[in-house]
C-alpha cells in the first residue's frame, strides 16, 4: 500500500514547476496521494524550509514521505539525501541545511546519501537545474509507493553529518529568558522565538500576569514594553499585544487580529534576539 506524499518548495504556484513533480510522481504510481505543504517558502531561504518542515512533519502518520526543494546550490557538488525520522517519516531533500530544525528537535534515525545518477527520472541526465522534478519527486514517490526500499536509496550516512545551518539555544540568563526570532506566523504576523514552553515555565508565571519584552536587532533595541501571558489571542482585548506558546510550544508574541512584525517591522534570524522576564512592580507613592 503506497504511502502519502507531501512536496515543499521555493517555486510557487505560478508556473508549471510544482505541476511538473506532480505529474512524475503519478507517472510512478498513479494511486499515489500527494499533498502540499507549502510552495511560498521564500525564493533560497533554507531556515525558513527547515522551520516549515519541523513545524509539520511530527503529525503526519509513519511511512509518510517528504519531498523538500529549496535547493540554492541545485547543480553543484551538494549532496542529496534521503533521512527517517525516529517517528518514522521519509525526507528526501539535498543536504544543505534543510534537516537542521528535524535533526534536533525530532531525531534522525537513519540517513542515506541519495545517488543522483542512479535515482533519478529517465531522459533527464542533461537536466542539471531541475532536480525537484528530476531526482527529488521521482525517488519520493518511489519511496511512497514501495517500488524502492529506504534502504536501496544509497549508502549509509552518519546523521551527525548532516549539514546544520547556524542557530543559537534559548537560554536563562539571570531573571530573563533570552533567544531568537526563528520565524514569523507568515500570514498574522505573530512572532516565533526558540524559547521552549519548558523553559519559560522558570520564570514562574501565570495566565494573566504580565512580562516584559524587549526586542533587539543585533545591539539596537528595537522594543520593549510589557504585556500579558495569554491562553489565546480573544484573552486580550482587540489590538493588544500578548505573549503565548504556539503550536510547537514555543514562546510567541502576537498582536491580537493585528500583525507585530509589521507594526514594528520585525525580522527574523540570529541577528534578530528576544528577552523575556517577569514584568517589574511599579510602586506608586
Amino acid at each position: 500500500m503506497s504511502k502519502a506524499l507531501v512536496y515543499q518548495t521555493d517555486f510557487g504556484t505560478a508556473d508549471g514547476a510544482v505541476s511538473a513533480m506532480y505529474g512524475v510522481a503519478l507517472k510512478v504510481d498513479p494511486a499515489l496521494t500527494i499533498f502540499d505543504l507549502t510552495h511560498d517558502i521564500p525564493q533560497y531561504n533554507i531556515w525558513e524550509a527547515s522551520y516549515r518542515l519541523v513545524q509539520t512533519v511530527q503529525y503526519w502518520p509513519e511511512g509518510t514521505v517528504f519531498v523538500s526543494v529549496v535547493d540554492p546550490g541545485v547543480g553543484s557538488s551538494r549532496q542529496s539525501v534521503a533521512v527517517r525520522t525516529r517517528a518514522g517519516q521519509i525526507i528526501v531533500t539535498p543536504d544543505n541545511g534543510t534537516l537542521t530544525h528535524v535533526k534536533l528537535l525530532l531525531g534522525i534515525a537513519e540517513a542515506r546519501v541519495l545517488k543522483e545518477d542512479v535515482n533519478r527520472l529517465s531522459g533527464s541526465e542533461l537536466s542539471y537545474t531541475f532536480h525537484g522534478r528530476d531526482v527529488y519527486a521521482y525517488t519520493g514517490a518511489r519511496l511512497a509507493s514501495g517500488q524502492l526500499a529506504f534502504e536501496a536509496v544509497g549508502e549509509p550516512l552518519d546523521p551527525a553529518s548532516l549539514v546544520e545551518l547556524p542557530h543559537v539555544d534559548a537560554e536563562r540568563s539571570g531573571d530573563a529568558l533570552e533567544g531568537t526570532i526563528d520565524v514569523l506566523d507568515v500570514r498574522f504576523g505573530s512572532l516565533w522565538s526558540n524559547i521552549p514552553h519548558s523553559l519559560f515555565l522558570s520564570l514562574g508565571v501565570d495566565y494573566g500576569k504580565r512580562v516584559e519584552v524587549s526586542l533587539r536587532n543585533d545591539t539596537r533595541e528595537v522594543y520593549r514594553n510589557t504585556m500579558v501571558y495569554a491562553r489565546s489571542f480573544a484573552d486580550v482585548s482587540l489590538g493588544e499585544p500578548l505573549v503565548y506558546i504556539n503550536s510547537i510550544l514555543n514562546v510567541a508574541v502576537a498582536i491580537n487580529q493585528g500583525s507585530f512584525a509589521r507594526a514594528y517591522n520585525i525580522g527574523t534570524g540570529l541577528s534578530w534576539k528576544i528577552a523575556i522576564r517577569k514584568a517589574p512592580r511599579i510602586i506608586y507613592e
